[in-house]
């Protein structure tokens, strides 16, 4: 059983911050531990302002976030985690040889590709990293709560109140 759940990017001050807040505050009756780290943490530093002005809009408020380093020693067989990308799950397996519950973000959504990193660019590109970080996450909490993904296919809205209600197999969006 999952009891841990950590995303991981490369610095831990954008999209793993931003995963991270989404999925604290999703109501989903999950009880494990969130967090997010990055594999390249020279310093500790304050999450990324586009990301943090970006969750506010949102209407989440990130609580002192200060990016910190991955470490193998924060892991165990309950411990889940995602990454943005498969360049950074396949830097799990060789830097830290960790290959048990490693997923990328989409991948463990029951997709293929990768996030893309709005680091540096437009406040539209945040936006939609958000979008799609949303989007993933509402299916991993529908993973993590029913054992398997959902068998929906919807816009943004409709998935978020299809797996927060738990959405019946008699809904429109159900297939």
């Amino acid at each position: 059983m999952i009891s841990k759940l950590i995303f991981v990017c490369t610095d831990n001050t954008c999209m793993g911050p931003i995963a991270e807040t989404i999925f604290k505050n999703a109501v989903h009756g999950l009880t494990l531990e969130v967090c997010s780290r990055g594999l390249v943490v020279l310093f500790p530093e304050p999450v990324n302002p586009k990301a943090e002005t970006l969750l506010a809009t949102h209407g989440l408020i990130m609580s002192n976030h200060t990016a910190r380093q991955f470490k193998a020693e924060e892991v165990d067989e309950d411990t889940l985690i995602l990454t943005m990308n498969t360049a950074q799950k396949r830097r799990l397996a060789t830097d830290f040889f960790i290959n048990d519950n490693v997923y990328t973000l989409p991948e463990y959504a029951g997709a293929h590709g990768d996030v893309e990193d709005p680091y540096g660019k437009e406040t539209k590109d945040y936006e939609s990293c958000y979008t799609e970080l949303y989007g993933w996450i509402q299916k991993v909490i529908y993973r993590l709560l029913h054992g398997k993904l959902p068998e929906i296919t919807v816009q943004d809205g409709e998935l978020h109140n299809n797996i927060i209600s738990g959405g019946e197999k008699n809904d429109s969006n159900w297939q």
